[in-house]
């Protein structure tokens, strides 16, 4: 079979447009080099799980450096969020039926917006857990590792994801 250079240089310029260019880089984030995040909404029982995601987000955009942290007035961007379910449940049993470990599980509606046209980047509601033992843990520890899950997702949402 014999096919002719036409068609061969064709079909790989198609295919070089089809795959297009993936980057991570700032530059992928348009014209946003801000960011504002305002304190989480918590809808749940469960006291002080809005603040220190909140507060957690900030230091890991802070760390992450891609977008600046700024107050909501002089942001390109912001990070809106409510938590809307936090659970703790039974995890694993030892072999005469105690608890041997629990699961934190936290839900969140989060938005990324972008300010000045109020356009909607990404919306979605993300879940995460952590776990921790019966007897060397706290519930504290299992909120904290779902909480540090929940901020690496949103993270890399808002980074990475468009």
């Amino acid at each position: 079979m014999r096919i002719s250079t036409g068609i061969m240089i064709s079909t790989v310029f198609l295919i070089g447009i089809s795959c297009g260019v993936y980057t991570f880089s700032p530059s992928a984030l348009g014209g946003i080099k801000s960011i504002a995040i305002p304190l989480f909404d918590n809808q749940t029982l469960e006291s002080g799980v809005g603040e220190k995601l909140t507060d957690e987000l900030a230091a890991a955009f802070v760390a992450d450096n891609t977008l600046r942290v700024v107050p909501e007035g002089r942001s390109d961007s912001i990070l809106r969020g409510t938590v809307v379910s936090y659970s703790r449940d039974a995890y694993t049993y030892d072999e005469s039926e105690a608890v041997s470990e629990y699961i934190v599980r936290i839900e969140v509606d989060a938005k990324f917006v972008e300010s000045k046209s109020n356009k909607i980047i990404w919306e979605e509601r993300v879940s995460n857990w952590g776990t921790y033992s019966s007897l060397e843990g706290t519930e504290d520890q299992g909120r904290d590792n779902a909480i540090a899950k929940l901020v690496e997702d949103i993270l890399n949402m808002t980074v990475k994801g468009w």
